[in-house]
């Protein structure tokens, strides 16, 4: 088993979840790196994904100015010029 170094303050929060989960300290950690790495996975995956889909986009012409979107927003929602933080 490799030895991973822990604060103190981090061990007691690892062995407080443990308790709460019926688990010995190891095999909390375990879980809960598991379960934080899927998240990371997951998330980057989303992230790459939406990269794609707005760089295909942008090659695809499918998008705007944003000064324009910004234009239509204001004029839908009656917001009045000079509250976008750019324009100050």
């Amino acid at each position: 088993m490799d030895m991973i170094a822990l604060t103190p303050e981090r061990r007691a929060q690892l062995d407080n979840y443990a308790q709460r989960h019926g688990k010995d300290s190891a095999g909390a950690l375990d879980e809960v790196l598991a379960d934080w790495l899927e998240d990371e996975a997951r998330d980057y995956q989303e992230a790459v994904e939406g990269f794609r889909r707005g760089f295909s986009d942008l090659k695809s012409g499918h998008v705007q100015p944003v000064d324009l979107v910004f234009e239509r927003l204001r004029a839908k929602h009656a917001i009045p010029r000079g509250t976008d933080h750019r324009e100050r």
